[in-house]
């Protein structure tokens, strides 16, 4: 989804606009979720940009998309630019933990 959001639609109210548009992007995303997953890939990750325009659009963490979309509300935007495409992810094994048993003390 590479798409430009106006959130002030002559006849609609804002907020009910606002409401409309995370609803799509929930829906998006839940779609693309069900996508059968490839050979060899764990789950689907997102890579997202978010801005106020497309050339002014900055790498973001897609769980954070809901409150970069209340900042603009907030501080009087008129729409906002989302760029959220879904990814193959594989998950990485963590590195052995040190135990602090090492340091035992006296």
């Amino acid at each position: 989804m590479k798409k430009t959001f106006p959130l002030n639609i002559e006849g609609k109210q804002r907020d009910r606009v606002l409401d409309a548009t995370k609803h799509e992007i929930r829906k998006y995303m839940q779609r693309q979720l069900r996508v059968p997953l490839p050979a060899g890939v764990d789950y689907w990750d997102w890579d997202c940009k978010f801005g106020d325009s497309k050339d002014a659009a900055e790498v973001a963490h897609y769980a954070a998309i809901t409150k970069l979309i209340d900042a603009v509300v907030t501080r009087g935007g008129t729409s906002f630019y989302l760029e959220l495409v879904a990814k193959p992810g594989v998950r990485q094994t963590k590195p052995p933990r040190q135990d602090d048993s090492d340091h035992s003390e006296d």
